[in-house]
C-alpha cells in the first residue's frame, strides 16, 4: 500500500482571475496587488420543513450564491484595480457591470500535464460597495464578485502569467 502525500494548500494555490475586458476578447487578470485576503462565500439556500409526522425539521440544499467580498488597497496601473475603478467611475449597471470570474486551484493539477489545473469559471455581477479611507492611509476600494449561474468546470493553463480556461468535455 503507497502512502498518501499530505501537503498544506498555501493561499497562493487557489487564485482568482477576472476578465478585465468583457466587451472583447477575454484578458484574464490575476487578483492579488493590493488584497490582503479573500474567500469564497457559497451562500447557500437552506429550506428547512417540518412533517407532520416529525418533531425535528428536515433540511435541503436547493442551491447556492456565491460571492466574493474583496477589500483591495488602490494601485494606479494594477489591472484589476483599474477595471473595477472604471466600473465605481461609471456606476456600471447591469450588463456593464458583468463579466467573468474563474478560480483557479494550483495545488489541484489536472491529469499529468504540467501547468494545467483544475478551474471553474462563472459569470458575475460586480457591485462596488466603498471607495476611499482614513486621512494618511492609502486609498481603499471595496467590492463583490457576484457569481451568476451554474459554473463551466475545466482546466487553467498558466503560462507567464496569462491564464487560459478550457471547458471540460461533457
Amino acid at each position: 500500500m503507497s502512502e498518501t502525500t499530505v501537503k498544506k494548500i498555501k493561499r497562493s494555490e487557489f487564485a482568482t482571475f477576472i476578465n478585465t475586458t468583457p466587451s472583447s476578447a477575454a484578458t484574464y487578470c490575476r487578483m492579488g496587488k493590493g488584497i490582503t485576503g479573500q474567500s469564497v462565500s457559497y451562500n447557500p439556500t437552506v429550506n428547512t420543513e417540518t412533517y407532520i409526522n416529525e418533531d425535528s425539521a428536515t433540511n435541503s440544499i436547493d442551491g447556492y450564491a456565491p460571492s466574493i467580498n474583496t477589500p483591495q488597497t488602490c494601485y494606479v496601473g494594477e489591472p484589476v484595480f483599474e477595471y473595477i475603478d472604471k466600473l465605481r467611475r461609471n456606476r456600471a449597471l447591469g450588463a456593464d457591470a458583468e463579466t467573468d470570474v474563474v478560480l483557479v486551484y494550483i495545488y489541484s493539477q489536472s491529469g499529468e500535464t504540467a501547468g494545467v489545473y483544475n478551474a471553474e469559471k462563472c459569470r458575475c455581477a460586480i457591485s462596488v460597495e466603498e471607495f476611499g479611507g482614513d486621512a494618511g492611509n492609502p486609498v481603499s476600494l471595496t467590492y463583490t464578485v457576484n457569481f451568476n449561474g451554474d459554473p463551466e468546470l475545466g482546466t487553467a493553463t498558466i503560462s507567464e502569467g496569462t491564464m487560459t480556461f478550457t471547458k471540460a468535455s461533457a
